[in-house]
């Protein structure tokens, strides 16, 4: 699969869903056409534009600008910041202004910002009067690469992240990497971490570009930018195609993420962002991969070198094993009162188990004791079930 790239130079990766199917447009510029684009889609009426106030800042202007120019009646929603706003209670705020505003099933939502307005708009978006369309136009890099494809949307619950929420598919993801120039250096580092990702679950040849690319992807170069994003892009497409409801195949996707929303949980959703709670995730469960007998040394030393590279973090914050496990218990991907977890075979592959609370403690003891000494692989009694990639 690969992406398509118009005449106009706009790169288009395809979400094939059936009747929910939908377009990720990439094209620096392309938010000032965001107009255009709902009207080619039949929208008329009301959108509802929902940031916040750091965004709304910076673009708010050019979205209601565009809007309104093709005729539209536009209404914000400006929320409060950070992962902590992540709540039911936030996602009211959005439900009472629709409700006040007097939109319909053919009213219009537009999520403007990064993941968290971005599941945010996306849940309400679901909920209100059953379900109305909404696009998503991210404006970070964890959200072009990641959450802002897929139809994943909800809110964090006080003993997990995302426990809330639901499957709602957006009509379109307009994607200007420009905006990317306005992040914090933080958030944009953040953000390779789910880059990264992609290359060990499902592309070798990609990680290996990362590899000789990643101080021009550092340094914001545009063609390696447009690059990682298209990629990325078109490898979660392909895997919700295949699996839109996480039953089987998307949880290759969820690499680093049984322990990273273990760790952003237990630090309150304040001590780690998203992207540097995954960065930590992967690179911890590739060493476990490797204690396990599931992949080689090489394949830790390449991921751990990579992270560092990218500026990203790789060691596991202050913490004990009834934390993390415990932790660990609340996540969404918990099936039967089990924890499953994603571990690389090689580069490129990887394999979802359920973990054994005995042998993960031993293997959390033992690294506790000895963090920086690299063991050889050995036999596992795990039953490595669900997929390869």
């Amino acid at each position: 699969m690969s992406p398509v790239v118009p005449h106009s130079g706009e790169t288009c990766v395809k979400v094939s869903l059936a009747d929910r199917s939908y377009d990720i447009r990439i094209k620096a510029g392309l938010l000032r056409d965001i107009g255009r684009s709902l009207r080619d889609l039949g929208f008329s009426g009301k959108v509802a534009v929902v940031t916040n106030a750091t965004i709304g800042r910076l673009y708010t202007q050019t979205v209601q600008s565009s809007l309104k120019a093709a005729g539209y009646h536009v209404t914000q929603v400006v929320l409060p910041e950070g992962e902590r706003s992540k709540t039911l209670r936030t996602v009211s705020l959005i439900l009472d202004k629709l409700a006040q505003c007097q939109f319909e099933r053919g009213s219009v939502l537009v999520a403007l910002g990064g993941g968290v307005i971005g599941d945010l708009a996306g849940f309400a978006a679901a909920i209100y009067v059953r379900g109305i369309p909404f696009i998503q136009v991210p404006t970070t890099l964890v959200a072009q690469v990641d959450s802002s494809v897929g139809g994943k949307t909800g809110v964090n619950h006080a003993v997990g992240k995302n426990l809330i929420g639901s499957f709602h598919q957006p009509r379109l993801v307009l994607i200007d990497p420009d905006m990317l120039k306005t992040l914090p250096t933080r958030e944009w580092i953040a953000g390779l971490a789910e880059v990264i990702k992609y290359g060990v679950i499902a592309d070798e040849a990609f990680f290996s570009y990362l590899e000789g690319h990643i101080d021009a992807i550092r340094k914001m170069e545009e063609g390696p930018v447009i690059h990682v994003i298209a990629r990325s892009c078109e490898i979660k497409a392909s895997v919700v195609a295949q699996d839109e409801r996480e039953s089987n195949l998307r949880r290759i996707l969820n690499f680093g993420h049984t322990v990273g929303h273990a760790l952003e949980s237990l630090g309150g959703y304040r001590k780690l962002i998203h992207g540097e709670a995954v960065a930590i995730g992967m690179v911890l469960e590739a060493e476990l991969a490797r204690e396990l007998g599931h992949c080689s040394n090489e394949v830790v030393s390449r991921l751990r070198a990579l992270v560092k590279r990218a500026g990203l973090p790789d060691a596991l914050p202050p913490t004990t094993f009834p934390k993390l496990w415990g932790a660990m218990q609340h996540d969404k991907k918990v099936a039967q009162g089990r924890v499953y977890c994603v571990l690389p075979e090689q580069v490129g592959r990887v394999v979802v188990v359920p973990l054994d609370q005995a042998q993960f403690k031993r293997w959390f003891s033992e690294r506790r004791r000895k963090p920086s000494q690299a063991r050889a692989p050995r036999s596992s009694s795990w039953s490595a079930t669900a997929h390869r990639t």
